[in-house]
């Protein structure tokens, strides 16, 4: 079989309670439309690109507390995502990765590197932000993207502010006892403050450094990540 010169991407989000007011399936949504706009950017050299269905499960035992959660954990994901893209491998000359939930990072860095050391032009990239370090779930950052978005998801009349302790403060508990043991509404930041502009201005950074990352192609050596 000839392998044309094709970028296959991979949304990779999650099943899980962001509060109130933001649906299950937003990390999803979120890395869907990152991959659709990125594949029809002007990043992507002689290769056409083309999107895979998303993975609308992943990691998400940090959550599993609350209902709505639906987790496979880090080995079914890692092995999930070698199995997709050793397939995905016979018809396209790279294979990436969109990720949108944080907690599917452990499993990409065992299934990448593996993909690549068979031989597989594989990578992946975060669907993130610089403000999620601080804002990490369905806070002000992702309520944001989502008005933008998808603003006819958004229970707007239902945000109220999570747990608002800087993540690195907060991480040993979480590590403990999932998200419930730091907010008991799930929420990690203040979703009350977040606007439409504010989702647009990030949604446009976020597309920004993907874009770069994609142009640039150099996934870590070690985890497999764009740089």
């Amino acid at each position: 079989m000839t392998i044309e010169p094709v970028l296959a991407v991979l949304p990779l989000g999650a099943t899980e309670q962001h509060g109130a007011h933001l649906p299950l399936q937003t990390d999803t949504l979120l890395a869907t439309a990152a991959a659709h706009a990125l594949a029809a950017a002007d990043c992507l050299g002689h290769r056409d690109a083309r999107v895979l269905p998303a993975l609308a499960y992943g990691a998400s035992g940090e959550h599993q507390s609350f209902p709505g959660t639906v987790s496979m954990g880090t080995e079914a994901l890692a092995q999930v995502v070698l199995e997709l893209g050793r397939s995905v491998s016979t018809w396209a000359t790279r294979f990436v990765v969109v990720n949108g939930h944080g907690g599917n990072l452990d499993a990409l860095r065992r299934a990448v590197p593996q993909l690549r050391r068979e031989g597989r032009d594989a990578a992946w990239l975060p669907c993130r932000t610089s403000e999620h370090a601080a804002d990490t779930h369905a806070g002000h950052a992702e309520t944001s993207l989502m008005l933008h978005l998808h603003p006819d998801l958004v229970r707007v009349d239902r945000a109220a502010p999570g747990c608002l302790r800087p993540l690195p403060e907060i991480l040993p508990a979480l590590r403990a006892g999932g998200v419930a043991a730091v907010s008991p509404s799930g929420v990690l930041g203040d979703p009350t403050t977040a606007t439409s502009a504010d989702g647009c201005r990030l949604w446009e950074e976020l597309l920004a450094d993907a874009r770069a990352r994609l142009t640039r192609w150099q996934p870590g050596e070690a985890d497999g990540m764009l740089r």
